[in-house]
């Protein structure tokens, strides 16, 4: 069977890619229109072309990209009839494996980007916002409560436990913080959502 023809990446899935792989590594102030156009070697016309709103408007549109890659990374690493303490350790393993595997030099776009918002960036903050949410709702899906309420609550604990998670991790360049953080929540997991 002959594998069909894979096609490159258009110019401007190659500057939504470069802006995330920099927001991750640096945050926004990061991830300038020189930066990006470096490192997707696109045409610095390109930009403006499929972004006439600059920067604003790629970094939003990347994060709602990159939201979807890890709503869909979450997920996979949920999936699965395990307990609710296998399902938490097997999100933290995840996590711990994908900043192992990037060298501690890459973190959750939408947190890094948050860290550099001003008060003008209203858009921006609309678009973590949005992603975060996502993230929340892809990990309370997972877990079986007849209270939705308590089911996000208990996603937005482990949301915040990755995000913390992350920043310790490049600190310390080490996974022990995601590996750490399961462990803990898993038990809480257990005894939170035992029938």
């Amino acid at each position: 069977m002959v594998e069909p023809r894979q096609e490159p990446k258009g110019t401007r899935q190659k500057l939504l890619t470069a802006a995330i792989t920099l927001m991750r590594r640096t945050g926004l102030t990061g991830a300038g229109i020189n930066e990006i156009v470096r490192e997707s070697g696109a045409p610095k016309g390109s930009i403006y072309h499929f972004f006439p709103g600059g920067k604003q408007q790629i970094a939003s549109e990347a994060l709602g990209d990159y939201a979807g890659t890890v709503a869909d990374f979450i997920d996979a690493s949920l999936r699965g009839k395990r307990s609710p303490a296998a399902k938490v350790r097997a999100l933290f393993d995840a996590f711990a494996d994908r900043v192992e595997q990037g060298n501690y030099e890459s973190s959750c776009a939408a947190a890094t980007v948050c860290l550099d918002l001003g008060a003008a960036s209203e858009v921006l903050r609309e678009a973590v916002a949005a992603a975060l949410d996502r993230y929340v709702e892809a990990i309370s899906t997972h877990f079986d409560c007849r209270d939705d309420r308590k089911c996000r609550s208990f996603a937005g604990l482990l949301l915040s436990a990755i995000e913390g998670a992350y920043i310790r991790s490049r600190a310390q360049r080490s996974s022990k913080p995601f590996r750490e953080a399961g462990a803990w929540l898993a038990a809480l997991a257990q005894r939170e959502f035992a029938e």
